[in-house]
């Protein structure tokens, strides 16, 4: 659900704790009167103000800069205040509420409450506003929470990226390029017999081929963008005692799990994000997959299976040192079934194999694409950083990243559906124009869900909820 877009607004626009600053944001129409109430005094626009904000007795609640920015230039696109205080929360509540305060006073000059209806901003509320005065398009939009969330350098260059408007550029030049081809193919509907000439003569084809050429290149640099916001969920999976923990504690470069030659250590997933090529991995260290009769563990290894189960990335530990032994091998071959392979299978969607423990035993015999290491001595573990990213599709793009959401691919994806299904309808022995058309108008359709331009009330809610308050 929308929030109720015609109140005015407030919120504590910077981070939960302490801090040198705070901010205090207000967004509405005609804030003039709130202005006089809390600054004392008039604010020139778009200069910063040294002075007191007082309570309602006129005493100081703090000194700091206030700064007005009048509609439609401000990033709402309404009125926005701006109250910069000392960063203790204490004094940023004192702030909100007396903002809260003042906007139900009655303002002497006018007889009138000094700002009705304002209210404390729901998250991502001040952000929605942008989007829907028109300064800033869903894609930036979203890639404001974007750039706040990003764990990696690279995550958060590729977020300026969009917010800058070059996701939604490249989007918008495919979406004229449709729009054009489409003019095209509806003018001919008019005439139909002349309609394949003259689609012919217009190369109606080679446009087409063009605009999907386009959008392939677009989908790739998307999904790398999706890569770099979500991350890869990595899971270290494997019988008890074959490193699970030291190869986490090697790829973090920290002694997170606890490490002994007690089998069973580990009972419990323990989770860290390292980072490889600015790629986030959130690898998770699992329990040793064994059966046992020790409830503890037994918990353990069913949550290992859960993890597993939704993981990106499987890296399915083997023991250098104990193959060829009948009870491992046996369990190595039960594990494998579980996780749908052979013993000896190396190519599975997610499974990438891992035989530890090199530099004590040589890697012999292993199946094609394993990758043999030590998670003691470091050895291999560059060659398994680089097969990660092979694994799940990362390769560097030369025009650069943009952020991007699972929404976005998918709706990158779809519209290549439509092409591919109009590229079928232009070259059938009899080509179906109309149908043509349709797929068409459906892929124009697709790519202005990213931007925004035919995108549901109900999808702006949930997108906008995830935001941070103030933002």
């Amino acid at each position: 659900m929308l929030p109720r877009l015609s109140d005015p607004i407030v919120a504590i626009a910077t981070a939960p704790g302490r801090g040198a600053v705070g901010i205090v944001r207000v967004s509405g129409r005609d804030l003039a009167p709130l202005i006089a109430a809390v600054c004392a005094r008039p604010l020139p626009p778009r200069q910063a103000v040294y002075g007191a904000f007082v309570d309602a007795h006129g005493a100081a609640i703090d000194h700091g800069l206030a700064l007005h920015f009048p509609a439609p230039a401000s990033y709402t696109g309404e009125d926005v205040l701006e109250l910069q205080a000392h960063g203790g929360p204490v004094v940023l509540q004192l702030l909100l509420a007396r903002c809260l305060e003042a906007a139900a006073e009655t303002d002497p000059a006018t007889g009138r409450e000094r700002l009705p209806g304002l209210r404390v901003a729901e998250p991502g509320e001040f952000t929605q506003r942008a989007f829907l005065n028109g300064k800033m398009d869903l894609a930036q939009a979203e890639a404001v929470a974007d750039l706040i969330d990003a764990s990696t350098e690279a995550a958060a260059r590729s977020a300026g990226q969009s917010l800058s408007g070059a996701f939604s550029r490249e989007v918008e030049a495919l979406r004229e390029r449709i729009v054009r081809l489409r003019m095209l193919v509806e003018a001919t509907l008019d005439f139909p017999e002349e309609d394949i000439d003259f689609l012919r003569q217009a190369d109606a084809d080679g446009q087409l081929a063009a605009i999907v050429g386009a959008l392939d290149a677009t989908l790739d640099r998307a999904r790398q963008g999706a890569l770099l916001r979500e991350g890869i969920h990595v899971v270290l999976a494997g019988q008890p005692n074959v490193g699970k923990s030291s190869l986490l504690n090697a790829l973090a470069g920290a002694e997170l799990a606890i490490v002994t030659p007690i089998p069973g250590t580990t009972r419990d997933r323990i989770g860290q994000t390292i980072q490889i090529e600015g790629v986030p991995l959130h690898v998770v260290d699992t329990a040793g997959l064994r059966e046992t009769a020790d409830e503890v563990e037994r918990i353990g290894v069913a949550r290992s299976w859960q993890a597993i189960a939704g993981a990106d990335a499987v890296l399915f530990l083997h023991d250098l040192t104990r193959r060829g032994q009948p009870d491992y091998d046996a369990a190595e071959a039960a594990i494998a079934q579980r996780l749908g392979l052979s013993a000896a299978e190396a190519g599975d969607a997610r499974v990438l194999h891992v035989f530890n423990k090199a530099d004590a035993a040589p890697p012999r015999d292993l199946p094609a694409g394993a990758i043999a290491l030590s998670a003691r001595s470091g050895e291999g573990l560059a060659t398994l950083r680089r097969a990660l990213l092979e694994h799940v599709g990362w390769h560097a793009v030369p025009e650069g990243v943009f952020i991007a959401r699972a929404r976005h691919v998918q709706a990158l994806r779809r519209t290549a559906a439509h092409l591919a299904r109009a590229g079928e309808h232009l070259h059938a022995p009899n080509p179906a124009l109309d149908l043509f058309a349709e797929e068409l108008r459906l892929a124009h359709d697709a790519l202005g869900e990213i931007t925004g331009r035919m995108t549901p009330d109900e999808l702006l809610g949930e997108i906008f909820a995830r935001f941070c308050i103030g933002k």
